[in-house]
């Protein structure tokens, strides 16, 4: 009776402590690389753009940069609400 209880508790909860575990190294990894790729968008308008955003338009790459933040997160935002888990509950 206790192996079964063991068995029964100490499983899942190991499965989960992995699932959770590769979610938040995934999570943190994804993080990253988007804050490089964002980052590496806005040195791009900065420098390669030439003189188009100079003068009184310096502050347009910063606000293209936040709106494709804002454009990014609002994706993944999304798509946690209305993903495939959303669709599975919603069958159940």
């Amino acid at each position: 009776m206790v192996d079964y209880a063991k068995q029964e508790t100490l499983g899942p909860l190991r499965g989960l402590g992995r699932f959770v575990l590769f979610g938040l190294l995934g999570s943190t990894f994804l993080a990253i690389g988007l804050a490089v790729l964002l980052l590496a968008g806005l040195r791009a308008l900065q420098d390669e753009t030439g003189r188009i955003f100079a003068g009184n338009c310096s502050w347009a790459p910063d606000l293209l940069t936040a709106a494709a933040a804002v454009v990014v997160a609002g994706l993944a935002g999304w798509r946690v609400v209305r993903g495939p888990a959303a669709r599975r509950g919603k069958g159940s």
